[in-house]
């Protein structure tokens, strides 16, 4: 189901770091995307680009700040499978382990 795209990380970014390599192919089900008429108002806040495609259009979106917030428009889920989640979905997991940790205490 869906379309597979290569995704270009962006070096310094959270994604960067997830998957630990500048680029991955992920599976799109859809065609939807970022306006790049907001795209400038979007980066210039504190949402980061973190991946894009190869024609430069957003894909993934950060907030550096916060203690786990990544948005795709791919589906991570459709190239986990049992036993070996996708990194971002092992990264999150692991992000609130965390902060469950953190609270905790």
């Amino acid at each position: 189901m869906g379309e597979i795209q290569q995704v270009r990380l962006v070096p310094g970014t959270r994604a960067e770091q997830i998957y630990g390599r500048n680029a991955a192919e992920e599976r799109f089900a859809c065609n939807y995307g970022l306006n790049e008429a907001f795209r400038g108002a979007l980066e210039g806040r504190d949402l980061v680009v973190s991946g894009v495609d190869r024609k430069g259009r957003v894909r993934i979106v950060e907030l550096p700040a916060h203690p786990f917030f990544i948005a795709t428009l791919f589906l991570p889920q459709y190239c986990s499978e049992p036993g070996v989640p996708h990194p971002l979905i092992r990264a999150f997991a692991a992000a609130a382990a965390g902060q469950h940790e953190a609270m905790a205490r």
